[in-house]
């Protein structure tokens, strides 16, 4: 029983993991003094940042941990003497590796925690994580033979089978050496409940890319498999109560959602939320283990946690009621994840502030500033990332129109209920470039009281009409779809440098909005659409600045009558093409303050 006069001191090992950061989170609001084992000062650095970004006002300790040293910690367990709880949520969860990498990760570990544990006077509880399949091992088995030790990673995989090792090998040392324990066996652990927040990208969320991208051809499993799911602040908060309650010694919880719809239900629900095409075909278990990896596309080691086995929950249940514990509504929560998995795109783009939200009934993708008054809408055919940069240094969010980049919606169509919703509550400092610079110019003559400024970027219906090649739809489409970002790079700035920023541009046109930016950019030529953008910027009497690339001018014409009106202010970026965020970023930035600075700006940058 846990000896509640002595302060809780929590050692967290595998802090800068994601269910570690979420367990520390956890502990420190429970009012533990917590110390978070990392493999280096850079990490440690990560895992308090990350703390502060999510609300901890308090502080908590770093140690370094090396596994491989005489002692995991630096001072050895006599630097530790006042610890009472430890956690475990080190390990390595990756599918591929060999049996030595994965036995050392993941048994090895195991083994010199209790080591340091049966050192420590003040200990009242060790958790370990193990899993819900690998859960519930026999300890009387250890220490494995070395035929039974081969019988076993041959048929599991090393991931796996490292994992039923080591859950074995935990409950027999640590009953040996009479130190009080508790497993917790969780399901696939998913993001936040609130914010979806994860930064886990194999396993389910592989199968889930493979949706959203269009790479899957069939649903795996049937109407009984069940590959279980929950999330990472409910396992989190779990653990932290399992530590000091006085029941969990020497027992193991499986801890997992039992409303986690049927796998397939889940593919197919996670597909139509992010407007993915739902494949027809559904492919029983048995007949995916028999087909080649090459038609899967899934790893061998991951087909084993795909079964319709149901698992003993009721005692974890009956120890989160105890303290309060709610599991979250799991529909609500996966559709957060995968929002969160979709708008970091499933990895490829970790960092910065990204978002859906809901403008108008249009699911759009948001990035950058959530609630600035600073408004940022791209042009054809390039997304809000390669704006990012640029929402970045001015404080703004950056939005995908309708239909394009990462936002639902067909596109022109969907601006009249759109715009009016995704300006925000305040006056909007809106800034269009190109097809966006339409969207600003419709907005500030449909709304002008809700218009701040209006800065247009080589906005395209004041300028010369594009080539007529632009009006062959099929072509185009079929030409945007097969691109990749060199190529891309190449027709809109002139050489390949600009690549690596149009990755992801070349993504989505690939997957899904290519039809979509061929048919604006069949549209952009019309006189008379381009004539009603005209008339209604005339009628926009608030501040208007118009920047443009030296490469890339107004139509002399337009530029003689815009350069007379006393709203208007024209810039010009030296050297600069239809994209001046991409090759002249520092530039734009520099101009893109409100307007009545913007003349202290160019002075300053010398343009």
């Amino acid at each position: 029983m846990r000896n509640s006069d002595i302060p809780r001191h929590a050692l967290v090992f595998g802090a800068s993991g994601l269910v570690g950061r979420h367990l520390v989170l956890a502990l420190a609001r429970a009012g533990a003094h917590v110390t978070a084992a990392v493999r280096t000062a850079e990490s440690g650095a990560r895992v308090d940042r990350w703390l502060r970004e999510h609300g901890l006002t308090g502080s908590i300790h770093t140690a370094i941990v090396d596994f491989d040293a005489p002692e995991v910690l630096p001072g050895g367990a006599a630097a530790f003497m006042h610890i009472t709880e430890i956690h475990n949520c080190a390990g390595v969860y990756r599918f591929g590796m060999t049996a030595e990498d994965a036995r050392s990760a993941n048994v090895g570990i195991v083994e010199r925690l209790i080591d340091l544990a049966a050192k420590l006077p003040r200990l009242q509880r060790l958790v370990h994580i193990s899993g819900y399949r690998v859960g519930g091992q026999d300890p009387a088995t250890i220490p494995w033979s070395e035929d039974h030790h081969a019988a076993m990673y041959e048929e599991l995989g090393a991931y796996e089978a490292s994992k039923v090792e080591s859950d074995a090998i935990f409950q027999a040392l640590a009953t040996a050496r009479g130190i009080p324990w508790t497993i917790v066996n969780p399901s696939s652990v998913i993001g936040d409940s609130e914010t979806g927040e994860s930064d886990q990208f194999i396993g389910l969320p592989a199968t889930i890319e493979q949706l959203w991208d269009g790479t899957a051809t069939a649903l795996p499993g049937d109407d009984s498999t069940f590959l279980p799911v929950v999330t990472v602040d409910y396992f989190a908060a779990f653990m932290a109560a399992a530590a000091i309650d006085p029941d969990a010694a020497g027992r193991a919880y499986w801890v997992l959602d039992d409303a986690t719809p049927p796998l397939a239900d889940l593919l197919a629900d996670a597909a139509r939320h992010l407007g993915a095409k739902v494949p027809r075909l559904r492919v029983p278990v048995a007949v995916i283990t028999r087909l080649p990896q090459w038609v899967t596309k899934a790893d061998p080691e991951t087909l084993g946690f795909m079964s319709s086995d149901r698992y003993p929950t009721a005692s974890a249940v009956e120890l989160a009621e105890r303290h309060g514990l709610r599991m979250p509504d799991v529909h609500a929560s996966l559709e957060r994840w995968v929002d969160h998995l979709a708008a970091h795109r499933f990895g490829a783009a970790p960092q910065g502030d990204r978002r859906f939200t809901d403008a108008g009934g249009v699911r759009t993708f948001e990035l950058g500033a959530p609630g600035s008054d600073r408004l940022l809408l791209p042009g054809l055919p390039v997304n809000a990332d390669t704006w990012a940069g640029v929402a970045t240094g001015i404080d703004a969010r950056a939005v995908d129109l309708p239909g394009l980049g990462l936002s639902g919606g067909s596109g022109v169509q969907d601006w009249e209920r759109w715009l009016p919703a995704v300006l925000g509550p305040g006056a909007t400092d809106l800034i269009g470039h190109s097809l966006g610079a339409a969207a600003a110019v419709r907005a500030a003559d449909r709304m002008p009281e809700r218009i701040a400024s209006l800065t247009l970027v080589a906005p395209f219906f004041l300028q010369a009409p594009g080539g007529a090649w632009t009006r062959l739809r099929p072509f185009v489409a079929a030409a945007l779809r097969h691109t990749d970002a060199g190529a891309l790079s190449r027709r809109l700035t002139g050489s390949e440098s600009c690549a690596a920023a149009l990755e992801s541009s070349a993504h989505d046109l690939r997957r899904r909005t290519a039809g979509r930016v061929a048919a604006q950019l069949a549209a952009a030529p019309s006189p008379r659409w381009r004539a009603e953008l005209r008339d209604a910027l005339m009628r926009f009497d608030g501040p208007v600045r118009i920047i443009t690339g030296g490469d890339d001018p107004l139509a002399p014409h337009e530029a003689e009558r815009l350069a007379a009106l006393p709203n208007v202010e024209l810039v010009t970026i030296p050297g600069a093409g239809h994209h001046p965020q991409l090759t002249h970023a520092d530039a734009l930035i520099g101009l893109l303050t409100p307007v009545s600075r913007v003349s202290a700006a160019r002075e300053a940058t010398g343009l």
